[in-house]
């Protein structure tokens, strides 16, 4: 696994540019998410025994901004009913072109089509699970509700959405508190205050998280009747959303 040191520079005068899924970050994507997300792992293992309960036969499973297909792969190994087919998308060429060698090097006989295209130009149909990892949070505000109510209008009924997002706290003093100890632990992964500060200023306004009320309140509004906090390490958290079984 190649190591992130994309934001590890001597030019501390030179502003860093907006974070982008360029070539170089798919390079090191790995070691950089699972470096600067703390819980990552365990959300990974975890989805799994999600997947596997809400995924119906004759159904599709959808991974919204797939980035390498951790995700997909941790869904891929979980489905056990016949004619399930997994739809992995990602705008990034860089990170389509790798994720197909992924999925190819995988062995499970569960196809995977790995899409390369805008996830808000996406149809969402036949689903029983979408997963949107760490992906809404990059996503324009004003387009995120018409997003979610089109993943919940392309799910059966009883489907499963599972949103994991970094979120934002209040009041000030809470935010304070998570962000000095999630840069605690990003210092623990090896990481320099110089390059935490510099991965900070290349991801604000391109990253814009949302509090945790504001994720209920547009899922409520999309029509999902079950919504859960199924887990949280510092300001990342992931919820679960069911689309009830008579609205379809």
């Amino acid at each position: 696994m190649a190591r992130d040191e994309i934001y590890r520079t001597r030019d501390v005068d030179r502003p860093a540019a907006p974070f982008e899924f360029s070539e170089a970050v798919v390079k090191v994507f790995p070691d950089m998410i699972e470096r600067s997300v703390p819980g990552y792992r365990s959300m990974l293992d975890l989805t799994p025994l999600l997947v596997r309960r809400a995924v119906q036969p004759g159904s599709r499973i959808y991974d919204l901004g797939c980035s390498l297909g951790a995700a997909t792969l941790a869904a891929r190994r979980a489905v056990q009913v016949d004619d399930v087919e997994i739809i992995a998308v990602d705008r990034s060429p860089d990170m389509v072109a790798r994720c197909r060698e992924v999925m190819a090097a995988d062995n499970s006989r569960v196809p995977v089509e790995v899409v390369e295209a805008d996830l808000l130009d996406m149809a969402i149909e036949n689903a029983s699970v979408v997963l949107v990892y760490y992906t809404l949070q990059f996503v324009p505000i004003a387009e995120r509700d018409a997003l979610v109510r089109r993943i919940h209008d392309g799910l059966r009924p009883g489907g499963l959405l599972v949103l994991a997002e970094k979120l934002a706290f209040e009041p000030p003093s809470v935010q304070d508190w998570l962000d000095t100890h999630h840069h605690d632990f990003k210092r623990s992964q090896g990481y320099s205050d110089l390059e935490i500060a510099r991965k900070r200023q290349a991801l604000e306004n391109v990253l814009v998280p949302e509090t945790r009320a504001q994720h209920h309140e547009r899922l409520r509004a999309a029509g999902f009747t079950a919504i859960v906090d199924w887990f949280q390490c510092f300001n990342f958290a992931a919820i679960a959303a069911v689309r009830g079984a008579a609205d379809g």
